[in-house]
This record gives structure tokens, sequence and C-alpha cells, in this order.
């Protein structure tokens, strides 16, 4: 959501990291650009003028002008000013000293509510606790079915109310909760297609019953400034605590929920990242500042790996490298590792200067597709073959590319690059055991 902005704003440090001083006018030069990405970002024009003024003010104050290191203390004093517009740190959910905890989800039709509320319950699941969902939207005839299917998908439990009834059945489900097990009850209220007085008088009824430990407002980030204005409406009418962006993965300018925090003083707690159940990360402004910035997210990536990656079978294929003895059996179990992380592209952007190279790999389908066939290739070898790629020959690559529904050329190509990996793992292997750095084409040692 936030490339088209990351790339002009790197544009504009780039131009100015090659400034040996920066001068007042470099200064109000890249100000000027940083205003414009901004604000074609379709960020809040009265958020961006106070970043602006923040940043000018303190470039001024510290002195950055004429000196050495001036273009890296404005990128830096650019990255704490986004921070600080973001929310300045992550604000964890409120858990009741009395379990269970109540968590309303408000938001109008169409922003991923019921879905949300799934992917809540996933990561209240993965922290050891027993959520339960409430379906609570009795106005859209497939909401509590669909809930009902998640809940399934998932193996959490799901309860749903009765049409007239809504505020008492949500408050009795709060009130068995505890007995059934459950220390954690999530509420899918209604929503409109726009704001009415019946579908507040309705969540307002739940708050007054159920009385939530948090009210989390579901905005679709997609919509532009229209999601500011949604809740800056909900927020006078309901308490709200905290907001869950959906559809940052789409390619929607996205700056309308870069000011949002800003906007309405509502902290982010939850981005919604894709479709599956899993898509749901905790809101950190400075990592996601660092993202924009073209700085990388390397804590981010260490939690996916830990969410996703099996730590035993990791060590044992870390040694096999090490020894050179990684098969295409290994290297089919590690693309399938890798697939449960989300894309290639999305996981290069959160290391540092890897952005550039996300860019250049296939995206969407293309790299899918890409994907299917490397698996289609290496299912359709032997056990023997994966194990010992040297005794694919001819006919064998004939056999393989005919059962995987692919060229020879692609068979191929498969296994030359596959060698060429092999033959740089060994060489780290050497390394590690107190050998030389093998020498890199193209580059003087």
């Amino acid at each position: 959501m936030f490339e088209q902005l990351s790339d002009k704003l790197n544009t504009t440090f780039e131009r100015l990291r090659g400034r040996a001083r920066v001068s007042e006018s470099d200064l109000e030069e890249a100000l000027r650009d940083v205003r414009v990405a901004l604000l074609e970002a379709d960020v809040n024009f009265k958020v961006v003028r106070q970043l602006v003024a923040t940043v000018r003010e303190r470039a001024l104050g510290e002195k950055v002008l004429e000196s050495i290191t001036g273009a890296q203390q404005v990128v830096k004093i650019v990255h704490d000013a986004l921070v600080e517009m973001l929310g300045g740190e992550a604000v964890p959910l409120a858990r009741a000293e009395r379990p269970p905890t109540v968590l309303l989800l408000v938001g109008l039709q169409g922003s991923g509510k019921t879905t949300t509320a799934a992917k809540l319950a996933n990561v209240l699941r993965k922290q050891g606790r027993r959520p339960l969902l409430v379906a609570a939207d009795v106005h859209r005839p497939a909401a509590i079915e669909q809930l009902r299917t998640l809940g399934k998908q998932l193996g959490i439990p799901v309860m749903a109310v009765e049409a007239g009834r809504v505020a008492d059945d949500v408050a009795a489900a709060v009130a068995t909760a505890g007995r059934d097990g459950a220390d954690s009850v999530i509420v899918d209220s209604a929503g409109r297609l726009h704001i009415d007085d019946e579908m507040m008088r309705e969540v307002e009824a739940i708050v007054t019953t159920a009385k939530p430990h948090e009210v989390l407002l579901v905005v679709d980030a997609m919509t532009g400034q229209d999601a500011v204005e949604a809740a800056t409406a909900f927020k006078a009418r309901l308490p709200i605590s905290g907001l869950v962006l959906t559809k940052v993965d789409s390619d929607a300018r996205g700056g309308a929920s870069l000011s949002i925090r800003a906007a309405t003083g509502v902290p982010v707690k939850f981005l919604g990242v894709g479709e599956k159940l899993d898509a749901l990360e905790v809101f950190h402004p400075d990592r996601l500042a660092q993202r924009i910035l073209g700085m990388g997210d390397i804590l981010t990536l260490v939690e996916r790996a830990q969410e996703t990656v099996d730590r035993k079978t990791a060590e044992e294929q870390a040694k096999k490298i090490m020894e050179a003895r990684f098969t295409f059996e290994d290297f089919y179990a590690q693309l399938q590792q890798l697939k449960k992380m989300g894309p290639l592209g999305d996981l290069l952007k959160m290391i540092p200067g890897m952005g550039g190279l996300a860019k250049q790999l296939p995206e969407g389908p293309e790299a899918e597709r890409e994907l299917r066939r490397i698996e289609a290739i290496i299912s359709s070898m032997t056990r023997a073959e994966r194990a010992e790629p040297t005794l694919i020959n001819g006919s064998r690559r004939k056999r393989i590319a005919a059962g995987s529904g692919t060229k020879v050329s692609d068979v191929n190509q498969l296994l030359k690059q596959f060698a060429e990996m092999q033959k740089v793992m060994k060489q780290m292997g050497a390394l590690a055991k107190g050998g030389r750095l093998p020498k890199i084409p193209g580059i003087r040692m």
C-alpha cells in the first residue's frame, strides 16, 4: 500500500544524501518533496502541515545545516516525526482483571469486520487464550454463517444471537463465557453501508449491556479520507478504544490510514495484511515508519518466521547447509515454509536494502505460477533423484518435464540453479570451519 509513497520519499532522501552539506535551500526543497509525496498519498493535509513544520523546526534546532551527516539526520528526524504521527508506540489490547475480556468490533459494511473477528480470535488463541466468537450481525444474512464457517476452520466456538434481542443475547453470552471455558469474547456487530441512528443505537445498546473492555473500529484502508470521516463519526457516538485497518496489502495510496491516528486521537492496534486468517499484525508505529522509509522491518520478519517455521526442522536444515548435504527434498520443505510466511516480495522488503530486489521479482499470479512450476518439477522427481540430482540424465529430465507439465528447459534451469546454490553452500560451510571467504566474480577481495 505504501510502496509509491516509499519510492518518492527515498528518491528525495537519495538526492539529499548526494549533497556534501545540507543547506537551508536543500532542506526546503526536501521538505517540499516530502509534503507533495504525503499529499499525493492522501495523507490529511492538516497532518502533513504539522509534520513538515515539526521536521523543519527540529532540523534547524539540531543544526543539521552544513553538517557532514546532515542528510542522515534529516532522515532520522522525518522517521521520528512519522512515528509520532502514527502514535508513538504499539498499544496492546486491554485485558480484564477478571475474565472474560470483551472485545466489540464495529464498522461499516464491507470493511472486513467479520473476517477480522476471526483473525483476532486466531491471534488470541496463539497467545494461549480461549476466545469465543459472538455473531451479532443479524442484518446481513450471510454474516452469521460466515463467522460460523471461519470459527469451524479455526476450531473456535461461535455463538449466534437472535434478531430483536441482540444486546441481551450478547450480554448473556458474556455472562456464560467463563462457565463454558472462554476467557475472551469477540463480538461481531452489524455494519451498514453508511452511518445511521438505527445502527448506532443497536451498537450503543450492546456497549451498555455487555460493557466491552475494547471497542475496536474496523476501517477499510482503501477508502481514503472517508476512513477518517467514518472514524470521527463513530468516535462521536461510541467509546472507540482502538482501530483495525484492513486491506493494508492493497494497491491503494494508503495515506489516510497514516493520518487516521493523528486526526482522531484513537490508536491503531492491528493491520489486516491479507485474506488468510493469520494475516493480522500488531501495529507498531516505528516498524511501519521504517518500512515507508525503506529501512526494512526485521522484527516483524523474525516474528513471522517464529510463527511458521518449525525450529527443530530449521536447525536440521541449517546443519545440512553448512555440511553441504542440502537436497531437493529439503528445498521443497523450505518452499512450503516460505509460502506460509507470505509473498516473497513482501518478505524481502522487510530486509534493509533488499527493497530494490523485491521490485525485480514477479508479483501476484506470476509469482504463484513460478512457485507452482518449481514445486511440480520437484514433485515429479523420484526420492533418489531428489537426494542425488546428478542421477538426472537426459531421459529422466524428459520424464520429469512430462510429469510436471513443464519443458525440459525448465527442468534444466532449475537443476542448474540448484547446483549453483549447492556450490555456494559448500563455500559457506568451508568458511564456517575456518576457511577463506570464497571469491565472488566482480568483487575485489
